[in-house]
């Protein structure tokens, strides 16, 4: 038998902040060992490949800034 990591993802908020610089988080990385990041955009993208090997879950809301730079 075959063991699943089902985690429930609630949306990033305006309250979610990044761990590295403070600006509004739009990527958790949910990470194996049990733990999460949070990161802006730009962050995300720096981080990346590093995350890929350690994250069980990338969640990434970066479509966000899309529709808000287009309303």
């Amino acid at each position: 038998m075959s063991s699943q990591i089902t985690m429930e993802q609630t949306p990033l908020n305006s309250l979610d902040r990044c761990d590295r610089c403070g600006a509004q988080a739009y990527v958790r990385a949910i990470l194996v060992s049990g733990g999460q990041l949070l990161f802006c955009s730009h962050h995300a993208k720096s981080y990346a490949e590093g995350l890929k090997p350690v994250a069980a879950v990338i969640q990434d809301e970066t479509q966000k800034l899309a529709n808000q730079a287009a309303n």
